[in-house]
């Protein structure tokens, strides 16, 4: 991963109006979730078996994440990512306002409320890929690992105001003012999208459909050593640090002997790392490569955990600073160096399965964290988490970041048009496309070095299947084969699916064949063509 000693300043990305008054709306409407979980669980606290509603109050909220990020990535990179923001946020109001109506009339049962908050859930889903694109097209790509900072101090502040400001609206109000109020912050949001003019992107030749989508998203990241690592990294650090955030309330009740309000306090020590943490980072990354980063966040954040078993509000609320700050430092690098390295045509797909990661692997380690506090305290607990999170730190030795240090990853159309006597329709398929190469002996072991490389560029663009054979009577001749979908899959590649650095691997490989490397394009025989 690359290093910049010239980042731009932490506060930078709010310089754009744009991104300003959707960072500010987006605040709002995280706080009002927020405000919309509490008050969701307030409402079970008088029920059977409330301590199972009230914990499906945010299986409710998280499921959907795990089911539908994908399917939201796919969205947001095939369609306009604005009215998709706008008709999910008109969605959440219309959710939103049915809960308070039912609120009021005294007619929302457990089952009614667990599946509105599942629809909200399915809003949030389909919110956060195309929001997180939109908002790389807004700042562009030097400003993205700030603008994922700044979005990480949002959540983390949400984190800490919704909940209070909830309890107090529930208390003056009832619970069907903070259901109102996180409805008129979908409004808020919505009234900023439509009045935002993001800039224009060229549009696709060939426009992908939505299952087609699904399956090259996907493709994409398993082909990616650079994706995968980035993800592995992640779900290391979150699966343990859930922890901390799970066991926050145990730890403040029961080992503090605090009320909601020492409670918020903790919440509050985790929000001013954050900020901390968003105002440093550019600092911290001109000074440490990613992968120190990494190692210190994991290690600054085990520190913290193992820190709140001290039964002492300042020793930890002091330890609970630089643990929001690692947090945040750990979390905005990871996203926003995704967000770097993803291609604009699959951006949103590559953030989708990274929302999975995060967000999936923060709610299941979440629930077996609280198994184990159930069954062996909460300081045992937090204690093997500590643990985990400092061995996960180490683990950077073994499975480190992957270098992008000077990848080009703008587009580049360099592949010429494919050369047909037979019309071939965009749904032909599968296809075949062959490139023979003329490779001397002596240089063979090299060339199919190089091959390897190539093969993952053409499986993460587009092929299922790409291998190369050597011609049994010309031990020169080599044959790559790659197979694609449908012939429109192929086109893509020809059409902006190629990065530069794509190119540059390409020609390393070409430049060990003695002649220029021949292609055939294989389509599936009609009898009309006879």
């Amino acid at each position: 991963m690359s290093t910049s000693t010239t980042a731009p300043s932490a506060w930078a990305p709010l310089r754009v109006t744009a991104f300003r008054a959707l960072w500010i709306a987006q605040l709002a409407s995280l706080v009002g979730t927020w405000m919309q979980t509490v008050g969701a669980q307030w409402l079970l606290v008088d029920q059977p078996n409330a301590a199972t509603l009230v914990a499906l109050v945010q299986t409710a909220a998280m499921l959907p994440t795990l089911a539908f990020a994908l399917p939201a990535g796919a969205l947001a990179d095939i369609v306009d990512r604005r009215r998709l923001l706008v008709g999910v946020q008109l969605f959440q109001v219309a959710v939103g306002a049915l809960l308070v109506t039912l609120t009021v009339l005294d007619r929302l049962p457990p089952a009614l409320l667990l599946t509105a908050t599942f629809l909200l859930g399915v809003g949030t889903t389909l919110t956060i890929p195309a929001y997180q694109t939109l908002v790389g097209e807004l700042v562009g790509r030097r400003q993205v690992k700030a603008a994922a900072a700044l979005n990480g101090v949002a959540m983390n502040l949400a984190r800490a105001i919704g909940p209070a400001l909830a309890g107090l609206l529930v208390a003056q109000f009832g619970v069907a003012a903070v259901f109102a109020l996180n409805a008129a912050t979908y409004v808020a949001l919505a009234v900023v999208l439509v009045r935002l003019r993001p800039p224009e992107t060229e549009e696709p030749l060939l426009p992908e459909r939505f299952a087609g989508a699904l399956v090259a998203g996907a493709r994409y990241v398993r082909h990616s050593p650079v994706v995968r690592r980035i993800l592995l990294r992640t779900l290391v650090f979150v699966a343990p640090g859930a922890a901390l955030w799970a066991l926050l309330p145990l730890v403040a009740s029961r080992l503090l002997d605090l009320d909601a309000f020492g409670y918020g306090l903790l919440l509050g020590a985790l929000g001013v790392g954050a900020v901390l943490g968003a105002f440093l980072l550019p600092r911290i990354a001109a000074m440490l490569s990613p992968n120190r980063l990494a190692a210190t966040a994991g290690l600054v954040f085990a520190a913290a955990t193992a820190a709140a078993l001290v039964p002492s509000l300042p020793v930890v609320m002091a330890a609970l600073v630089p643990g929001g700050l690692a947090w945040l430092c750990m979390l905005a690098t990871m996203n926003g160096s995704l967000q770097v390295f993803l291609p604009g045509w699959v951006r949103a797909r590559g953030l989708s399965i990274y929302q999975m990661v995060f967000a999936g692997g923060q709610a299941v380690a979440s629930v077996v964290w609280g198994v184990v506090a159930n069954a062996l305290g909460v300081a045992v607990a937090l204690g093997i988490a500590a643990a985990l999170l400092a061995v996960g730190a180490l683990t950077v030795i073994r499975w480190p970041l992957r270098d992008t240090t000077g990848l080009d990853r703008d587009p580049a159309v360099y592949w010429p048009e494919p050369y047909l006597e037979l019309e071939a329709e965009p749904d032909d398929g599968p296809v075949v496309v062959t490139v023979t190469y003329t490779v001397p002996p002596s240089e063979a072991a090299a060339f199919l070095d190089a091959m390897a490389r190539v093969r993952r560029v053409k499986m993460r663009t587009g092929a299922t299947s790409c291998a190369v054979f050597r011609d049994g009577a010309d031990p020169t001749s080599f044959v790559e084969v790659a197979e694609y979908p449908s012939w429109a899959e192929h086109l893509r590649q020809h059409g902006g699916r190629l990065t530069g650095t794509d190119r540059a691997i390409e020609a390393e490989a070409r430049r060990f064949a003695v002649t220029e490397p021949e292609v055939k394009h294989l389509l599936p025989p009609r009898v009309d063509e006879d």
